[in-house]
């Protein structure tokens, strides 16, 4: 099985962070960054469709499974896990893993990943498109609960969400009418767009983590037993939707659907929500790095998983 290029970006810019950090201080990359964001979900409004938002409102079963999944089971799992993070002095990585499981699911590869495997392609557009939506603000308000730095509070978070993600998003729906047939045309040129912004952010902020020395403070086997809870976090969701997609008699099409939206996590929101909570926090690389661990694990299992019932 391929190993997802993009995954490989990630490895190569976490990287160029290490041995090469001079253009991070040559570069206006928070500027770049935060015009980057908003261009991001400018897009992201043009491609929403409200014809299939409208028919993805009729089966608000599968929806509610998915979306409390997301926003719901997720963090709560994390949290019951929280005292044994505690008792390991491991307080930064479990807030890295609380940030993953508070985050929307990601639009582009579930609905990618449901179509391969012949699911309920409305549905799945519509579930990950409104995720990114209930993200803006539910995110912000999980992570508040236990984390707000960058010299930020709640009220600044919401604020800058609001100008760098909401009023793009709002702004890119006005211009569906004259754009949208152009950004569908290009589409594969706007994901590389959006996958450049995320490597924007990522080296930005490795680089101010290994400068801070903040990745001393994590060993071999801090990094091996954090790969090994992302990998759990992911299968027990996974099999938790799959019992509840069968006590609720889903059919085939929306089972896959809750099972492929419900269990992803968008590194799009993830990078650029980090930014904004975070700021310029010198930890925000250890922060990420659960998210880019399991970007990494959903990827590689849900593909095989899709081919497989294709």
């Amino acid at each position: 099985m391929k190993i997802d290029s993009f995954v490989l970006a990630i490895m190569a810019t976490v990287g160029l962070a290490y041995f090469l950090p001079e253009p991070a201080h040559l570069l206006p990359l928070e500027e770049i960054a935060s015009i980057g964001v908003s261009l991001v979900f400018l897009f992201y409004g043009i491609k929403l469709s409200p014809e299939k938002l409208r028919s993805g409102l009729k089966n608000w079963k599968l929806h509610v499974v998915i979306q409390t999944f997301t926003f719901l089971v997720f963090p709560l799992v994390v949290l019951a896990i929280k005292p044994i993070f505690d008792h390991q002095n491991d307080d930064l990585l479990w807030l890295g893993l609380f940030f993953l499981a508070a985050l929307p699911s990601t639009v582009s590869s579930s609905v990618v990943m449901v179509s391969i495997a012949k699911g309920n392609i409305p549905a799945a557009i519509f579930n990950a498109s409104i995720s990114g939506l209930i993200g803006i603000f539910i995110t912000p308000l999980w992570m508040s609960l236990f984390a707000v730095t960058g010299n930020a509070d709640v009220s600044e978070i919401y604020i800058k969400l609001l100008t760098e993600i909401l009023i793009p998003i709002v702004l890119g729906f006005i211009l569906q009418k004259w754009l949208a047939n152009f950004v569908q045309k290009h589409s594969a040129r706007f994901s590389t767009f959006d996958k450049s912004v995320i490597l924007i952010i990522i080296y930005k902020s490795f680089v101010h983590s290994f400068e801070s020395n903040v990745f001393f403070q994590i060993k071999p086997i801090d990094l091996f037993l954090i790969s090994v809870w992302v990998l759990e976090l992911f299968l027990l969701i996974y099999g938790l939707i799959m019992l509840t997609a069968s006590w609720l008699k889903f059919n085939r099409e929306d089972r896959i659907t809750a099972l492929f939206c419900g269990t992803k996590k968008s590194l799009v929101h993830g990078t650029v929500f980090s930014k904004v909570i975070f700021g310029n926090s010198a930890s925000i690389g250890i922060i990420l790095l659960p998210l880019m661990l399991f970007h990494a694990f959903q990827i590689l299992i849900i593909s095989a998983i899709a081919s497989r019932k294709n």
